[in-house]
């Protein structure tokens, strides 16, 4: 069963993906979900479309910010944007998996409540892309170098593939935190995922919470494809 380390309302588990070009969009949507939702994760595209004001808005009504930004820059950097994102209140960040940059973001995130994530290996690609990327090491065995390396580094956990977070709670034992996007639940489309598995299964797999987009965003009934999604949550554990 996974760790509860950071869930202490059951609606954390589920992060729902505020993917939209525009702060209008994602304002929309947070009102369609209403109470359903706790959590919500604002990414590379929306920060730069005004996602960090609305990201302060949604931390200020007491909804949980995720912010995926995927940071990798030398460690100065690295630091000062983990401290930042810190101060804002910012609840999730993640920094890609490399030693020197994890080990910025755990300075930047000392003495506060932000939980920087490692990102491993994208869960849009396969053992192919790696390769064409010049890695010698297969997906399992990455990941499982770059768990360790977080591990090492001290910060709060992995951002991975759910078919990845057996071998990952694994390495980092009961209390690190594993978040897993790419999950689709049952007859879902997996768009540009390559390495998926349903909201169950992730958690019996040893996830702590799930990020999901358009199983949410893209329902006829947002509100309804969350609490489906939440409740296929409680009855995996």
């Amino acid at each position: 069963m996974a760790s509860d380390v950071t869930v202490s309302d059951p609606r954390d588990r589920l992060i729902v993906a505020l993917d939209f070009p525009n702060v209008g969009a994602a304002e929309a949507m947070v009102w369609q979900l209403g109470d359903a939702v706790s959590f919500y994760k604002i990414g590379l595209e929306l920060t730069v479309a005004g996602g960090l004001d609305l990201a302060a808005d949604l931390i200020g009504s007491g909804k949980k910010v995720f912010l995926d930004l995927k940071l990798h820059d030398i460690g100065a950097t690295v630091e000062r944007a983990t401290a930042a994102a810190a101060e804002r209140g910012v609840h999730l960040l993640t920094v890609h998996a490399y030693p020197q940059t994890l080990r910025a973001a755990a300075r930047g995130a000392a003495g506060s409540a932000l939980k920087v994530l490692g990102v491993t290996v994208l869960t849009s690609y396969d053992a192919q892309d790696l390769a064409e990327a010049g890695y010698a090491l297969g997906i399992e065995e990455m990941v499982r170098r770059r768990a360790e390396q977080v591990r090492d580094a001290g910060i709060a956990g992995v951002i991975c593939a759910p078919t990845d977070a057996r071998m990952v709670r694994g390495v980092l034992g009961p209390q690190g935190l594993v978040v897993t996007p790419g999950v689709r639940p049952a007859g879902a489309d997996t768009g540009d995922q390559k390495r998926i598995a349903t909201p169950g299964e992730a958690i019996l797999a040893g996830a702590n919470a799930i990020v999901v987009g358009r199983p949410v965003t893209s329902a006829k009934d947002p509100e309804a494809a969350a609490r489906a999604i939440l409740a296929e949550m409680d009855a995996a554990g």
